[in-house]
């Protein structure tokens, strides 16, 4: 059975879900979200459509044909996650590995007014990923929240069932509804998810092409994540590599050549807003010396402006831009003048790590007009994620105020000049992907490794207690460690080749090739696999954690 999407035409197959014990199965229709984040992933991949579209009913036990459906729904609903587990249909795990799952939301599909909602400090990354890996079919995962995006990396042992934990779980920390979240959200999954962190890691996925930001904010994913125990080997291993290409496409290509950052792009903004021959007179405020505030410094002293003010918890960050930036007059003050410091500013940018609003309505109607020679308008410039001015502050009619989502305007120059240079990326993007995908493919010799090692170890245990048996009780430790010893050394020296043959870096597709022929190979013929297979494995012992 077959359906027609609404909003595309496209046609999508309906995925059959399997009773238990029934050998029949029953079609289920499959929508497509029509939200912007889904077409973005049309465009973004060479996933299939079924794979993008989602069913909510991936968890209810399809109607049997002697059953009927109050009853089926009877039995689904009295069933525990385990026990819909262990009399699920033997290959539902068997023929899916683990997957990379990336659910994000970024300023390409999602208003910041939903991002500030979903933004996770990075104080929190590490009780997140925590929290994520405590979810049934979640084994790794990262967190990437800067103001331009915040994303959810993923290993997932059911690719469906873990994007549906992840989804409620966003849900659970913001407040905001799971509806509202899968309709600003892009899904991305094994291949297409690796791509989209490397574009991200180089700055192609940037609101500004090439920015160098989104590349310190990644290492800090990392840093973050060392010792945090659900930063396992294959979030760590994309995240490290992801590292690499960054680098390698800003050493290899020009694409920061001439690249501006959120900052200077906040200041070309603010002067696009005021009249040019207010530029050099126009009194301007930064609250925040974070990375971003210090970039908005140098980027205004670099326009020209070389007179300002800077509000900050701390003088030590301004004491320090002060002497870097000797011939431009910069002037501390505390956070608690900041009202008294806007009073006195025409352009204000605000750029900290406030968890609410710095002005609202009720702090701003009162402020003395600015001079008509500016615009006769105070400029407020946003670029905190949560974000630090409130909406209610553009209804006055003495003040504008822009953020993040504003900035298109600026980078909306030069379009064909960028693409060209996203183009020389992508070629680097695609030859470390094969080469990640590689790696990744090569660490699936490692069970069978260690069940060749335990089978083998089973063996030698096995006869040597049969030999220590014959050789009866009186035999020395000395003669008991030395038999130990040969046998141990047998083993190690039959296993010696086939170990060699199974061991492979990914960086040789022929190898590794040759290396996944012989990992089949010996597990046919010392009958390594199970039946249950490790995923399923592993889902198992997470439910029963769970109910415990």
């Amino acid at each position: 059975m077959a359906v027609l999407n609404a909003f595309t035409g496209a046609k999508l197959e309906s995925l059959p879900l399997r009773n238990a014990g029934a050998s029949t199965s029953a079609p289920i229709a499959v929508f497509c979200n029509s939200g912007r984040g889904r077409m973005a992933l049309v465009h973004k991949g060479s996933l299939n459509f079924a794979v993008r579209c989602e069913s909510a009913t991936s968890d209810v036990v399809a109607p049997t044909e002697s059953t009927p459906d109050s009853a089926n729904v009877a039995l689904a609903s009295s069933l525990s996650a385990l026990q819909q587990l262990k009399t699920s249909a033997a290959d539902r795990y068997t023929k899916e590995r683990s997957s990379i799952v990336v659910i994000g939301l970024s300023i390409h599909t999602t208003p910041v007014e939903i991002r500030e909602k979903l933004a996770i400090p990075e104080a929190e990354w590490s009780r997140a990923i925590g929290e994520l890996c405590n979810l049934n079919h979640i084994e790794e995962a990262a967190v990437l929240s800067t103001c331009n995006r915040m994303e959810i990396y993923v290993v997932a042992l059911s690719l469906h069932r873990g994007v549906k934990e992840v989804t409620e779980w966003m849900s659970k920390i913001s407040g905001v509804p799971v509806s509202e979240i899968c309709k600003h959200r892009f899904l991305l999954y094994n291949k297409d998810a690796t791509q989209h962190l490397f574009e991200v890691s180089a700055g192609l996925d940037s609101l500004v092409l090439g920015e160098g930001q989104i590349l310190a904010q990644v290492k800090q994913v990392v840093k973050v994540g060392q010792g945090v125990s659900g930063f396992g080997r294959n979030i760590s291993g994309l995240f490290k590599h992801a590292i690499t290409v960054g680098k390698r496409v800003r050493t290899e290509t020009n694409i920061a050549a001439g690249a501006v950052s959120v900052s200077s792009a906040a200041v070309e903004l603010a002067l696009m807003k005021l009249p040019e021959a207010s530029h050099a007179s126009a009194r301007m405020l930064v609250i925040g010396a974070g990375k971003m505030g210090m970039l908005v410094i140098k980027h205004l002293a670099a326009k020209g402006c070389t007179r300002m003010v800077v509000v900050n918890r701390s003088e030590d960050r301004v004491a320090a831009i002060q002497d870097e930036m000797k011939d431009a007059e910069i002037i501390y003050k505390p956070m608690s003048e900041m009202l008294n410091c806007a009073a006195e500013a025409d352009v204000i940018f605000t750029s900290t790590a406030s968890e609410t609003a710095l002005f609202l309505r009720e702090n701003v109607i009162d402020l003395p007009p600015v001079s008509p020679s500016v615009g006769g308008l105070r400029l407020f410039v946003d670029i905190s994620v949560p974000r630090n001015v409130g909406a209610c502050v553009d209804a006055l009619d003495t003040a504008r105020v822009y953020n993040v989502d504003d900035l298109k305007e600026v980078v909306a120059a030069n379009k064909e000049d960028r693409l060209r240079k996203a183009m020389e990326a992508q070629a680097i993007i695609s030859e470390e992907s094969s080469q990640f995908e590689a790696w990744r493919d090569s660490l699936e010799t490692v069970p069978t490794i260690k069940k060749l090692r335990a089978y083998a170890e089973r063996i030698r245990v096995a006869e040597l207690e049969k030999c220590m048996s014959k050789m009866g009780d009186d035999i020395t430790k000395k003669a008991r460690k030395a038999v130990d010893d040969l046998s141990r050394g047998i083993v190690n020296k039959i296993l010696h080749g086939p170990m060699q043959h199974l061991r492979c870096d990914g960086s040789d597709t022929r190898t590794l090739s040759e290396t996944l022929e012989n990992m089949h190979a010996l597990n046919r013929m010392f009958s390594l696999e199970t039946e249950i297979s490790v995923l399923e494995q592993k889902i198992r012992a997470k439910v029963e954690q769970s109910q415990n």
